[in-house]
């Protein structure tokens, strides 16, 4: 009979009441809602001073990248499938939904989001649009690739092709090199 092991992420959180500051693995984070998150995704959509949406992917992609190279090297996860796993139920443990790679690659991948909160979200504000609201996401998953192949941060360009917000069952991304 075969034997599978799942690889499951260890989260310790701790608050601090004099900074009220809260940290994940001792790295400052802040929980998110998905109004908060679909907020501050509108801002920057709407932004017309500067690229707010390239901005919050660019945050976003260093964030999360840093967090899980520190947590791959602290927990010594090694494969390419286990480090997924983190990446997947860390993206869920921040709030922001259930992420899914299908295919991940030195040189491209793909992957879908099952249920997006800012999606969600969206919806529940605004109403459906035909562009994509999930820029945070999208700096994930490059930050994701980044610590899934050890690459420096601007390595992955990705693009959500498909989007919940816009009637789709699942938002889909591809992710390319540069």
């Amino acid at each position: 009979m075969a034997q599978f092991k799942t690889t499951e992420i260890v989260l310790d959180h701790k608050f601090d009441p004099k900074t009220c500051r809260h940290s994940l693995n001792d790295m400052v984070h802040v929980l998110h809602c998905h109004h908060y998150a679909t907020l501050y995704s509108r801002l920057a959509d709407d932004c017309g001073m500067l690229d707010g949406k390239k901005l919050l992917a660019e945050v976003s992609e260093d964030t999360f990248s840093a967090f899980l190279i520190r947590y791959y090297e602290r927990n010594t996860v090694q494969t390419i499938a286990e480090k997924i796993a983190i990446a997947e139920q860390y993206y869920a443990a921040t709030g922001l939904g259930q992420m899914q790679v299908t295919c991940a690659g030195m040189e491209s991948g793909e992957v879908n989001l099952i249920h997006s909160h800012v999606d969600e979200g969206w919806i529940k504000k605004w109403g459906k649009r035909d562009q994509p609201v999930n820029f945070i996401t999208a700096g994930y998953i490059a930050g994701m690739f980044n610590a899934l192949f050890g690459c420096a941060p601007r390595t992955y360009h990705v693009v959500e092709s498909e989007c919940i917000v816009s009637g789709a069952e699942r938002s889909k991304f591809e992710v390319v090199r540069k």
